[in-house]
């Protein structure tokens, strides 16, 4: 049973774990996108308590049947906004805060699952106890159901590499939302290459991540 819960849940939590990174422990790639935006305008601060990252991951095939979801609350974060439009952000993930929501109901395995795989066996948590994704540039899009393409770098346990993002972005009075689209991202590129035993079936590369945050102006 072991065996079976961890092999199923491995990708997802790499979806968690998608914004992780060392405060202490300089990133172990220097592959990332040149930082093109600037500080330059009004700041708001990350509200942590309706802020998250939405993960799943998937074992064989991608279906709901071979699935798993869960979230991470966000440590902190800061947005810049410049004559009404977003110009950048940085967003920082607790990643002891990762959970599994579809296991929430069974507290045993739920407290199994999670402590592997924070474990040295896979995203090293102790080690690297946050993650972060820093917005490198900001594009209108025209056309689709996002408004916005953020490029930015994305780290994972000491490694960073560039991701972009398809998102909504609201800037309202005093508040600033975004929300991205549910992105797909190969863990092996980030270290995370843990392979369950054959009999179990194979974990998928490919895990979906979608973070969801709101920031409050500056007073």
């Amino acid at each position: 049973m072991r065996k079976k819960l961890f092999s199923l849940a491995i990708p997802a939590l790499f979806v968690a774990a998608v914004v992780v990174s060392c405060k202490k422990d300089k990133p172990l790639t220097s592959e990332s996108n040149e930082v093109t935006t600037t500080k330059d305008g009004s700041q708001y601060t990350l509200d942590t308590l309706n802020s998250k990252v939405e993960w799943k991951g998937y074992k064989v095939f991608k279906s709901e049947n071979t699935s798993h979801f869960g979230t991470i609350k966000f440590e902190s974060g800061d947005v810049t906004v410049k004559d009404g439009k977003l110009e950048s952000g940085k967003f920082v993930a607790d990643m002891n805060s990762l959970t599994s929501v579809d296991l929430k109901d069974s507290p045993e395995d739920l407290g199994k699952l999670n402590g592997h795989l924070k474990s040295g066996d896979f995203f090293e948590v102790e080690k690297f106890p946050t993650a972060s994704y820093e917005i490198t540039k900001v594009t209108p899009a025209t056309e689709g159901d996002y408004n916005t393409l953020l490029d930015g770098n994305l780290t994972i346990k000491g490694i960073t590499k560039p991701v972009q993002f398809k998102a909504n972005v609201s800037v309202k009075e005093g508040e600033v939302s975004v929300a991205t689209e549910p992105k797909d991202i190969k863990r092996e590129e980030f270290g995370v290459k843990f392979q369950a035993p054959a009999e179990n079936g194979v974990i998928k590369d490919e895990v979906t991540l979608q973070i969801n945050v709101k920031a409050l102006e500056k007073k």
